[in-house]
């Protein structure tokens, strides 16, 4: 999903002092000896002023002393809020003045590293290819299609790279969407958050950030006529999945205070209004839709806290009505697909009344009309062979899976077997697909294609820049279908022809079974990987209550690694998601200057199972801040770093992460980044100012409940800062945008001084942006090389 970076320019000249003194300088005696310039005293930090507002539960009583900061209706507060902003952006300035050469040098180093993506690799889907490119000179791709049959014709084979001849191939081009017009129609911002093609290749259904009224607007626009259709028209949309073989579309609408509980269909170029098929009351539940692969079936899915449900619609009759199909506990992870006659559910519910610590596959007959319908276990369970994710077509069942503790993809040939016990994986022809070594994450391409044996995934790894494969599942050669090479400052995307050399004839090697321990399954020649420049290690490191955490850890081979080393911790553990451990090509500027790139799994986040997940959210959150901390210790007790030189980083959950450590050992960490992070969870949690999901308390906890409130007050990080200790230099990324919140930021920075050892060396700084999105590379770039040059100034000076 493409987003713009819009950064405020800094104008503030560098300040620098030189002394020139010439090699026949005269003596003393015949010239006074000139004086010392008088030093500049370091920037003040902004002193806002203090309102302090009090708040009482359970028995307890608290001040806020810049809770006005969060009074978006408050015209004087705002007033107040804007003066402070700018004072923080100038100290900002000031205190980072004297790194802009460094700045402008890592500008450039990063800069240069940019893959020059000029398309997305194209995605074939029946006669079609689908892709995304730039056009030179504008701000937003355009969303674009060509007819596979007349592909070869303009493949260019012309050095550094081979592929599409964008030049001479227009003439086969249709554009679709052009995102710098959507941008002239929505007042110059194009950020779109969903987009879905019609089975039949006439329509497409794709949602635009309105950003003053802050929601989704529907868009369906004639693919043939390229123009916008009438209707359906509809705000505050979130969800869409097309029916009646593209002929009928279903979306789903939010409330004023942003919860999904409404679904509508929508018949094209029919006349009346759009139907309502659900309507859910209930604040506490919310529905999501997606089709099944095969377009056969709409799967309708509601969630509360208390059930989650699973509702099947017939594609062909969208209006014929809804069935429950599948009925759990609350919060539940699962996904229905469709293969010949068979429902396939992908859950992580609870089994027989037991809480299930990983997913799942279930099956059951479409045709069961039973009163309770009936789901088998497809596999037997091994706690040696964890199924993380399922992707499928017609001809094949692959599955994500981690293998004594690695991660790998499986193909199974369908249909399965037509049996009710539970299936052995080694029995149903399994094949391993190719992988590199270092694997931190296997993401699933979009694989429209149902017919088709060829399914796409993305790989991404600690040492490797992300690699799109494509794997032909019928005859086991795979291809690097876009993988940046950095050792060739070039980007390989390859189509048609030009393809053929990276095509690699695998089917040996790749059927290898699943009891093998994988190793035949690396062919880490071809895959671009930096390992013979870059070192991937991993540890596993005792938490306070004996857990044992996995730590991944990153270094230049030049370099190596020791107590002289500085160090970059990253942590998130949060709605178990992954921690993002891909290869980032900006902190290669790091690397190569011998720092050490850690990454710490902690409790609270994913690819460890939901008990996992489970023991660092809500009144167990504490665990998620005590394993980050244990890995720090961890690295300097080892001497895999310098001890005095260890930073961290955290984005939104994980900077609550970050911050939460800080307060409890300010002296482990000399410097920090917080990338739009979440810091007052207690006032936030009990005043919502922007519309909070579910999800969010089930996370962080329910103020009104006794005992996560007693978590909220121990690991908050705006109410544990400590009195008169010394705490790091820490620059604090937000936005301008409310979506954001960045009072948060300011609020605890503004605290963070207040009660800590002022250090001019250790600075808490804003670092403000008007929208944190992600289109334009380059103010990216130029954001990510402030970062490092703070980081450099603060751990190395």
């Amino acid at each position: 999903m493409l987003r713009l970076v819009a950064a405020r320019r800094r104008t503030t000249p560098p300040i620098s002092f030189l002394i020139v003194r010439s090699a026949h300088q005269r003596s003393a005696a015949r010239k006074p000896k000139p004086k010392t310039p008088p030093s500049t005293p370091p920037p003040t930090p902004p002193n806002p002023p203090k309102k302090p507002e009090r708040t009482t539960l359970h028995g307890e009583t608290w001040e806020d002393p810049y809770s006005w900061m969060s009074k978006l209706t408050d015209k004087v507060a705002m007033r107040h809020m804007d003066m402070y902003m700018e004072q923080e952006e100038k100290y900002t300035e000031a205190v980072m003045s004297e790194t802009e050469r460094l700045q402008s040098k890592l500008l450039s180093e990063m800069a240069s590293r940019l893959a020059p993506d000029l398309s997305t690799p194209p995605l074939k889907w029946g006669t079609w290819l689908y892709y995304r490119r730039v056009e030179e000179g504008k701000q937003f791709p355009v969303l674009c299609r060509r007819l596979a049959s007349l592909n070869e014709e303009f493949i260019s084979n012309k050095l550094p790279s081979a592929g599409f001849d964008f030049a001479s191939g227009k003439k086969i081009e249709q554009v679709l969407v052009d995102y710098n017009k959507e941008a002239e129609r929505l007042g110059g911002f194009a950020y779109e958050e969903v987009s879905e093609v019609s089975p039949d290749h006439h329509y497409i259904a794709y949602t635009m950030y309105d950003k003053e009224n802050d929601f989704f607007k529907l868009c369906v626009r004639d693919l043939n006529t390229r123009s916008l259709c009438d209707r359906p028209q509809a705000d505050r949309v979130t969800n869409v999945a097309w029916a009646k073989n593209g002929k009928a579309l279903l979306y789903v609408v939010t409330d004023q205070h942003k919860r999904p509980c409404k679904v509508y269909c929508s018949l094209l170029g029919a006349p009346g209004d759009d139907v309502l098929l659900l309507d859910e009351p209930k604040d506490n539940a919310y529905i999501n839709i997606r089709h099944t692969k095969d377009f056969r079936f709409v799967a309708i899915h509601k969630f509360s806290t208390t059930s989650s449900k699973v509702f099947l619609l017939d594609s062909a009759d969208p209006l014929s009505g809804m069935r429950l199909v599948w009925e759990g506990e609350a919060f539940v992870h699962c996904i229905v697909e469709h293969h010949r006659g068979y429902l396939f559910l992908f859950t992580d519910a609870a089994k027989e009344g037991q809480l299930a610590d990983n997913h799942c596959l279930l099956r059951s007959p479409v045709g069961d009309n039973s009163g309770q319908r009936k789901w088998e276990h497809v596999f037997v369970d091994d706690p040696e062979q964890i199924i993380q994710d399922v992707d499928l077509c017609d001809s094949h069942l692959v599955l994500g899976m981690r293998m004594r503790k690695r991660l790998q993809l499986c193909a199974v040939p369908l249909p399965l077997p037509d049996q009710k016990e539970p299936l052995r994986l080694e029995e149903l022809s399994p094949c391993l697909l190719p992988l590199p070594q270092h694997v931190s994450e296997i993401s699933s391409g979009p694989n429209y294609d149902y017919l088709s044996s060829t399914m796409r995934f993305t790989i991404s790894s600690p040492v490797m820049p992300d690699a799109v494969v494509e794997y032909d599942l019928s005859t086991g050669k795979w291809t690097i279908v876009q993988q940046q090479n950095l050792l060739h400052d070039r980007t390989r995307i390859l189509y048609g022809k030009a393809s053929s050399s990276i095509i690699i004839d695998n089917s040996e090697r790749a059927r290898s079974s699943v009891s093998s321990n994988g190793e035949g399954c690396e062919l880490g020649g071809n895959w671009n990987d930096l390992s013979e420049f870059y070192a991937c290690e991993y540890y596993d490191v005792s938490s306070h209550d004996g857990v044992m955490v996995p730590l991944t850890i990153v270094y230049s081979n030049r370099s190596g690694k020791g107590d002289q080393s500085p160090a970059l911790l990253h942590g998130h553990g949060a709605y178990g998601e992954l921690l993002d451990k891909r290869w980032r090509s900006d902190l290669k500027s790091l690397l190569d200057r011998g720092w050490v790139i850690a990454y710490a799994d902690v409790r609270g986040g994913g690819g460890r199972g939901k008990k996992w997940h489970h023991d660092g959210r809500r009144s167990r959150k504490y665990n998620s801040v005590q394993d980050f901390i244990s890995c720090a210790k961890f690295l300097a007790n080892e001497k895999i770093i310098h001890e005095e030189k260890l930073a961290a980083w955290g984005y939104s959950a994980g900077g609550l992460l970050v911050a939460s450590a800080i307060n409890f050992c300010p002296h482990l960490f000399r410097a920090a980044v917080l990338k739009v992070p979440f810091l007052d969870p207690t006032n936030t949690l009990l005043h919502p100012i922007l519309p909070l999901l579910p999800v969010d308390y089930e996370e962080f906890g329910y103020p009104q409940d006794f005992e996560d409130f007693q978590a909220l007050r121990k690991f908050s990080p705006y109410d544990n800062i400590q009195q008169d200790v010394l705490y790091p230099a820490v620059l604090v990324s937000s936005s301008f945008s409310t979506r954001f919140g960045v009072w948060e930021a300011a609020k605890w920075a503004a605290r963070v001084r207040e009660r800590t050892i002022y250090d001019p060396k250790r600075p808490i700084l804003l670092n403000l942006v008007t929208d944190l999105v992600h289109e334009n590379r380059y103010l990216q770039c130029k954001e990510l090389a402030m970062e490092t040059a703070f980081l450099l100034k603060m751990v190395e000076s």
